[in-house]
């Protein structure tokens, strides 16, 4: 089990090649003269390319360069509106005929009316479909096993309690010093270097900046600003309404329709909230100071308001009435229709009294049944003493044969029975064993030579 405590350092010589002593090759026979194959993993040298670079890309040889020329820039020609009158008319006014609108006749459900005083008597699908079978219970085909408890007693005995040897505890003794606090008769002595050094001085009295007075500027303000400056009014002509004349239709017929919310609306008597009182206001003690810091420092000026500059109008008062008229109020005709009143209903379903049924066809089906508890066959905890000895006799026990430990003579420094004979560029001894050996012929001992290597 020798294992070589020396690296390939190289102490004794500068050589390349390996060092092959291993216990495998002592150990084992050599067939033919196998080398270890060598690595053949590349150098982690970086190699630089000698040659020259050519800086043509593929967009330099396919791209060619073509002269620009900007685009001719179009002159835009001043607008020219047309003479003559536009025509409104539209598609929808020649092909639209107006037809008179009739109000919608409402289709009415069918009234149903819901009969609860009968009683209900009824099979459901479940219960007709499904009918209960007889079934006869299967025996169970489980073979029975009588646990019969051992006649022998345990008395098999471990290892750990045939080789400990129970011995006395010897507590250590603590060195420890006891963790109490050693009170001194020494008055204690508060004095510190900040009360010994410490010197009161008298504080002066706070600078106050005196505040300085206002002076109003002589000067008046120039408020005159660039859109002032670059403003001017331009003389124009109001755009002309394009709206048709309004032509209001009217009708005094009453709208006499019921609607299905109507209908179907069931009135509910509904309580009316409950008005949570407000807590009466009480000022706070004290007066209150409204003067702030702005307020005191806030020094009003004369500043007469800024003129606005208003463009130059050019209107022209016409006696003649405004034509508010549009497409919309053309082609839409309001109805003369005043706010109907809410037509409530009396209560017609009235609140149920009485105490509540919640019979299920669950509650009325069930049938309850007596639990039977399934018998448990697991066998009582009971252990049985028995006298005869335990037998602990094992193959181990029978069978094992002590041997002796032998030390690898590498651990030495000097191994006895070995003589020293040289030392390898690896730093690895060899020594030659002298065991003494009979020959055949003159009986006399030979000493023989065995390689150790440390």
């Amino acid at each position: 089990r020798h294992r070589c405590p020396h690296k390939p350092t190289r102490i004794y010589d500068s050589g390349q090649q390996p060092c092959l002593t291993t216990e495998y090759v002592e150990k084992y026979p050599k067939y033919s003269n196998i080398s270890p194959p060598q690595s053949l993993k590349p150098k982690q040298e970086y190699q630089v390319h000698r040659g020259k670079m050519e800086g043509i890309t593929t967009f330099k040889s396919d791209y060619l360069p073509y002269d620009i020329v900007k685009r001719p820039f179009k002159v835009q020609e001043e607008y020219k509106p047309k003479t003559g009158k536009i025509e409104l008319g539209t598609t929808y006014q020649k092909d639209y005929n107006a037809y008179k609108i009739h109000p919608v006749t409402l289709v009415r459900p069918l009234e149903r009316k819901h009969t609860t005083g009968g009683k209900l008597d009824t099979i459901p699908t479940y219960q007709d479909d499904d009918r209960s079978w007889e079934v006869q219970r299967r025996e169970p085909s489980k073979v029975e096993h009588i646990y019969h408890p051992p006649t022998e007693k345990f008395g098999n005995s471990t290892t750990f309690q045939d080789d400990f040897i129970p011995r006395e505890l010897n507590p250590r003794q603590s060195f420890k010093p006891p963790c109490t606090a050693k009170l001194s008769d020494v008055p204690f002595d508060g004095a510190t270097s900040h009360r010994t050094s410490y010197i009161a001085h008298q504080l002066e009295p706070k600078f106050i900046r005196p505040k300085e007075e206002y002076k109003p500027n002589n000067q008046p303000f120039e408020d005159l600003t660039t859109h002032r400056n670059d403003f001017k009014g331009l003389p124009g002509q109001l755009a002309k309404s394009c709206k048709p004349e309004h032509a209001k239709v009217g009708s005094s017929a009453h709208f006499n329709g019921v609607t299905e919310f109507q209908d179907r609306f069931q009135p509910w008597l509904v309580s009316l909230p409950e008005v949570r009182k407000t807590k009466e206001y009480v000022p706070p003690p004290g007066n209150i100071d409204f003067n702030s810091t702005s307020h005191l420092d806030y020094i009003k000026h004369n500043i007469s308001p800024a003129v606005p500059i208003r463009p130059v109008s050019n209107q022209r008062r016409t006696s003649a009435p405004f034509q508010g008229n549009t497409t919309t109020k053309d082609d839409f005709k309001a109805w003369g229709s005043c706010r109907q009143e809410i037509t409530k209903k009396q209560q017609e379903i009235p609140k149920p009294t009485g105490k509540f049924y919640d019979l299920t066809t669950f509650k009325s089906h069930y049938i309850p049944h007596q639990i039977i508890p399934a018998q448990s066959f697991k066998p009582l905890h009971a252990v049985v003493p028995n006298s005869a000895p335990f037998q602990d006799e094992t193959m181990y026990r029978t069978e094992y044969t002590p041997k002796k430990q032998e030390i690898c003579p590498a651990n030495y420094p000097s191994p006895p029975g070995y003589v020293y004979v040289k030392t390898d560029s690896h730093g690895h001894k060899f020594f030659r064993q002298l065991t003494p050996e009979i020959s055949e012929l003159n009986n006399n001992p030979v000493p023989k030579e065995v390689a150790v290597m440390s």
